[in-house]
């Protein structure tokens, strides 16, 4: 039984040609650097977001935290976004991890303003913390992409002050696409970048962390230390290849798919889209409880073979990808409007 699953474009299932290629995989122990494919893998991500190198990781959350583990000592501060994925999605692992602590500002649809990021750094005083890192995103998980010139903007903040930024990438070629700028460019606001295979490539599982040559050589022991020593990987890299060479080149298909959802369901009534971090393949938008019950809305379209998630600080959020036609999403505008309109 198939389903339509706008849950997340975290959900999408590796091509024919990606299980192909797993199959046929040539492998190594990577602990050892002798994974062909995964090297190949590493040389190209590292290519990709032009930096030096790069480390192949399980997940997103992983590489943020090595990130975050490999830049900052016990006990440093590190400056985020208060609804950023690290701070609302990452269960807290920054603490347990690393031991720092996290200075949350406020973002406008996900960008710090720069003057509350050179305010926020701390000073030299035997009370406070030392501020050892700056995390940015881009792509926002809010739906919208941060300008560059906010991103430079903090970069040279941080440079001035010596402190390194880190950039939550997950979705950086949905950022560039919908900046109209390479990935490179993107990544040149930040010493160290994590992005995702499996958000939107279609890849089964993994993430890439890039920086300097000498931050992968800090990465990788630190990576070991967390139990990401992953041995045989050029299986999965094998996916995270085709990933990064074919699927980034059809993610426009799931912005203009985002930006029809979103003008069909502006349709229904009771409907309020989102329209400002309307970015990339997110829709957010409110339906009040007055109109459909949260709870009736998940089951009914479930009973009708759609997946989505409830709503989150009272705002729905659905995510196109792959596995999302124009057809399907006729086909979920159909159901919502019966649902609605009842």
């Amino acid at each position: 039984m198939r389903f339509i699953d706008l849950r997340s474009d975290t959900v999408t299932m590796p091509t024919d040609e990606m299980r192909q290629a797993m199959a046929n995989a040539q492998v190594g122990d990577d602990v050892y650097g002798d994974d062909p494919t995964v090297n190949r893998l590493e040389e190209l991500a590292a290519q990709k977001v032009g930096k030096e190198a790069a480390l192949f990781v399980p997940s997103g959350t992983f590489g943020n935290q090595l990130a975050i583990m490999t830049h900052t000592r016990r006990g440093n501060e590190v400056i985020v976004g208060k609804n950023n994925h690290i701070v609302l999605h990452e269960v807290g692992a920054s603490a347990v991890i690393s031991g720092v602590q996290l200075r949350t500002l406020e973002t406008v649809n996900g960008a710090m303003p720069p003057r509350d990021v050179l305010k926020a750094i701390r000073v030299d005083d035997i009370h406070e913390p030392e501020t050892g890192l700056i995390c940015v995103e881009n792509a926002h998980g809010c739906g919208a992409v941060v300008p560059l010139e906010i991103m430079k903007e903090i970069k040279e903040i941080a440079e001035e002050h010596s402190i390194p930024v880190h950039m939550d990438g997950a979705r950086i070629f949905n950022a560039a696409l919908a900046l109209g700028v390479d990935a490179k460019e993107i990544a040149a606001c930040c010493d160290s970048v994590m992005f995702c295979l499996s958000k939107g490539l279609a890849a089964p599982a993994g993430s890439m962390l890039a920086g300097t040559r000498k931050f992968i050589e800090r990465a990788r022991k630190n990576r070991k230390l967390m139990g990401g020593g992953m041995r045989q990987i050029g299986i999965l890299a094998a996916a995270g290849i085709i990933a990064l060479e074919k699927m980034t080149g059809r993610l426009i298909e799931d912005h203009e798919n985002a930006k029809y959802l979103a003008d069909e369901l502006s349709k229904l009534p009771g409907i309020e889209v989102k329209r400002d971090r309307l970015d990339i393949d997110m829709v957010f938008f409110e339906l009040g409880e007055d109109i459909i019950k949260e709870s009736v809305l998940v089951k009914k379209l479930y009973e009708k073979n759609i997946k989505i998630n409830g709503s989150e600080g009272g705002e729905y959020r659905f995510v196109t990808h792959i596995g999302v036609s124009r057809e399907d999403i006729d086909y979920v505008i159909a159901c919502m409007k019966e649902l609605i309109m009842k």
